[in-house]
């Protein structure tokens, strides 16, 4: 009776990824899921799954694979199940890393206390019922704190090309939150090295916070259209928790580009003509299906951190500009600071936030913002007078800005805990009171007489004083044994 309604299609061809199939009666949906099961009669036994993308004709569609086609063939069938592609959700899946079928996939069993299994297309929450009230979410990060602070239920992009620490950074601020932060975090790897979610598995057990985390990947190495897929799979989990449990959620994604490059090898095996730099044309479209979900309810909401691959350091790249108009803040992070040692890379200049403002943020951290990225701009006008003609040639009111802008530069450094096994420091927490505190006394010219060295990977100012009492006792060694020396001769 049941096999009788079941709308079966026949595998007509298969192209890599691309497999079309050939229905007789009813066409499925677009984004309609297809199962198809191979090696019925042996132990080997297991579903390939595709999802609808395309309407050729009225028998034929055009699918996309969400598992490997290895095993299917030319007339198998292909069962449609009437529905989207579906994720598991519920507080079974905090502890857990699975994929986008919602399979676990850390060797812990089946997954428990599920609520529901919810199709991952959704539409955004209506403008009527979204929380428009702006309020700071603290990373402990002195330099993100200060000049691009992060807006609760907003997002924010961390933009940099290869090796400016954007996954270091990230991971950090996971670890920095955990502490302070009561809602549940999710981990999304859009196309990212299954070492990177290795380390991060055992670093959110090691630091006890697991239980309250879920991780799902679309690995590198895994076909298009599960790295297409991912990330609106991970953002169904974050809409349960925030609508149905009330619960704040903190959505990590990375990467923003390699969901856009999936995006772009899609349309690139579905025939569609590219667009810019062999972009998909839908780019747009595709960015706002998944951005315009991360929003904040009256009474929960999601913050999204993103990190976003610049290619060749290029940021007017169609993937890079197209992302920017959806953020709330970027952090823009510069090869130049980070081969320069400067940890986090960011570049004070090039980062922005829509809450630094004096309503948003306070006149105190206003300002303090404001100065500290005027003293920056000023070096950077200094810095070729000063390879041309030397910084001696400066005046002294140049000096001391050229002065300010290297200890400040130094002072937003910080050593992270994700980072400790490599530099051998204790990753530090920084309240934004301190870091402004800091900065005003490195503005007003209070510790002119030390070298920018003495800020470098410290904590709160407090800890310059420490540096600052073992230079005077160097000073006062080394005159006494100038004196004793002369004595001598």
């Amino acid at each position: 009776m049941v096999e009788k309604t079941l709308n079966i299609g026949i595998v007509k061809e298969i192209e890599g990824s691309i497999v079309v199939v050939y229905f007789e009666k009813k066409l499925p949906a677009i984004y309609e899921k297809l199962v198809s099961t191979i090696n019925k009669k042996t132990d080997n036994q297991r579903e390939i799954i595709v999802e609808v993308e395309d309407h050729i004709d009225a028998h034929h569609v055009r699918c996309i694979a969400i598992t490997t086609t290895q095993g299917l063939a030319r007339g198998d069938e292909m069962v449609d199940t009437g529905g989207p592609l579906t994720i598991p959700v519920g507080k079974g899946v905090l502890g857990r890393m699975i994929n986008v079928n919602g399979k676990p996939i850390d060797n812990k069993g089946e997954l428990e206390n599920i609520v529901a299994w919810r199709g991952i297309h959704n539409k955004p929450i209506p403008l009527m019922d979204r929380n428009v009230n702006s309020e700071i979410f603290q990373t402990g990060i002195k330099a993100i704190d200060l000049l691009t602070p992060l807006e609760r239920g907003g997002k924010t992009g961390l933009f940099g090309g290869a090796g400016c620490g954007k996954t270091v950074l990230i991971t950090e601020m996971i670890n920095n939150m955990f502490g302070r932060y009561e809602g549940v975090s999710l981990f999304c790897g859009v196309g990212e090295r299954s070492r990177e979610g290795e380390e991060l598995y055992r670093e959110m057990s090691d630091a006890g916070v697991l239980d309250k985390t879920t991780m799902i990947f679309g690995q590198m190495n895994e076909p298009s259209g599960v790295r297409f897929r991912v990330a609106q799979a991970a953002l169904t989990i974050a809409e349960y928790f925030r609508d149905d449990l009330k619960q704040d959620v903190l959505l990590m994604i990375d990467n923003i580009f390699r969901f856009v490059q999936a995006g772009s090898e899609v349309a690139g095996l579905m025939g569609r003509i590219p667009s810019r730099v062999g972009y998909q044309s839908s780019l747009g479209q595709d960015l706002a299906a998944l951005q315009e979900r991360i929003a904040s309810t009256k009474s929960a909401s999601i913050t999204s951190i993103q990190a976003v691959y610049v290619p060749a350091d290029d940021f007017t790249d169609p993937s890079a500009a197209e992302t920017f108009s959806h953020l709330s803040a970027t952090v823009v992070l510069s090869r130049k600071m980070a081969s320069q040692g400067l940890y986090p890379a960011l570049d004070p200049l090039a980062s922005s936030s829509k809450m630094l403002s004096a309503d948003v943020v306070g006149q105190r951290h206003y300002d303090v913002a404001k100065n500290v990225k005027m003293v920056m701009a000023q070096y950077v006008d200094l810095q070729d007078i000063i390879a041309m003609l030397g910084y001696d040639e400066l005046s002294d009111e140049d000096q001391a800005t050229v002065i300010k802008a290297r200890q400040l530069e130094r002072f937003l450094t910080q050593p992270f805990a994700t980072t400790r096994h490599f530099t051998g420091l204790e990753g530090k927490l920084v309240d934004l009171d301190k870091t402004l505190e800091g900065c005003e006394k490195i503005l007003n010219g209070d510790f002119l007489h030390l070298s920018p060295n003495a800020f470098y990977m410290i904590g709160d100012i407090s800890e310059v004083k420490v540096d600052m009492d073992k230079r005077e006792d160097e000073k006062v060694e080394k005159e006494e044994r100038k004196i004793e020396e002369k004595q001598e001769n």
